[in-house]
């Protein structure tokens, strides 16, 4: 009889710290569904979201003058998109990517126990394409302390609509034009543009990883700001690549072994006609 109850003092805190990780994150989640922290969008806002573009001003041969913007940013089709940079992104950010339906569980979880066993707030990961799709799409709200994991949450949920509402290939394509790449660059086809002056068709293979890699950090990875990072990050990007066979081992190697080579284009309004420009804008 006194092992039972030693047996029992031992076992029953256990039971209920693993009843309280359970029914805690069950309870947010109901919370944040019924949009206790916020409105959660619906399929048909999420369909009828639209990415803010520049202005372009174009010659009478239709040639780029310049832009007005608050968020530079072109958008591109999905056919515009060479296919190594699309396998950078899956390799490198989500590689389970046409496997899942818009949340990783085995991650989720891990990062949402961090967070409230650990009080780790800077626990980040486990965040599918989708995901962050859902975070860029329209970001996060503060919620005190619990606000990590107020912020999965919502993001799940709307990775499930995103999911039900759109083909992978429209998600993929969302989210390269929503992506931020720092300096008010929005978009892969502007940071082509800004990092490499060209159009994100004409993109190299080693040129669309050193984009991919911006997004783990765009300050710390921004080739201008950190060259050899940048380059580093590249380079472990082509790894990945390679990993998960997007890339032959004697490609990648090659690829390594190129330096980084920019074409960086400050802006796209500087030059002769700015006074037109300037005429335009008024």
């Amino acid at each position: 009889m006194d092992h039972f109850y030693r047996m029992k003092r031992i076992w029953k805190p256990a039971i209920i710290t693993v009843l309280v990780c359970i029914t805690i994150p069950f309870i947010f989640f109901i919370l944040v569904h019924l949009g206790a922290f916020g409105h959660l969008q619906t399929k048909e806002e999420l369909r009828n979201f639209k990415n803010a573009e520049a202005s372009r001003v174009l010659s009478s041969e239709g040639l780029l003058i310049g832009k007005f913007y608050s968020e530079n940013r072109t958008n591109v089709s999905y056919e515009q998109l060479p296919s190594h940079l699309v396998n950078a992104l899956i390799a490198t950010e989500d590689v389970r990517f046409f496997e899942h339906e818009g949340v990783d569980s085995r991650s989720l979880i891990r990062v949402l126990l961090k967070t409230i066993l650990l009080n780790r707030s800077e626990s980040g990961g486990g965040s599918t394409i989708t995901q962050q799709l859902a975070k860029n799409m329209f970001g996060r709200k503060g919620n005190g302390r619990l606000s990590i994991l107020v912020s999965k949450y919502r993001e799940a949920i709307l990775a499930r609509r995103l999911e039900k509402t759109f083909t992978k290939e429209e998600i993929l394509t969302l989210y390269l034009n929503t992506v931020s790449f720092g300096e008010n660059i929005y978009g892969i086809d502007a940071a082509a543009s800004r990092y490499f002056n060209k159009i994100t068709e004409t993109l190299r293979i080693e040129e669309s990883a050193m984009l991919i890699g911006m997004l783990k950090a765009i300050t710390r990875y921004n080739p201008v700001l950190n060259l050899e990072k940048a380059k580093t990050r590249r380079d472990v990007v082509l790894r990945q690549m390679e990993k998960y066979k997007f890339l032959v081992p004697d490609i990648a190697d090659s690829l390594i072994l190129l330096p980084m080579a920019l074409n960086y284009r400050k802006s796209e309004s500087e030059g002769t006609a700015d006074y037109f420009l300037f005429q335009v804008k008024r």
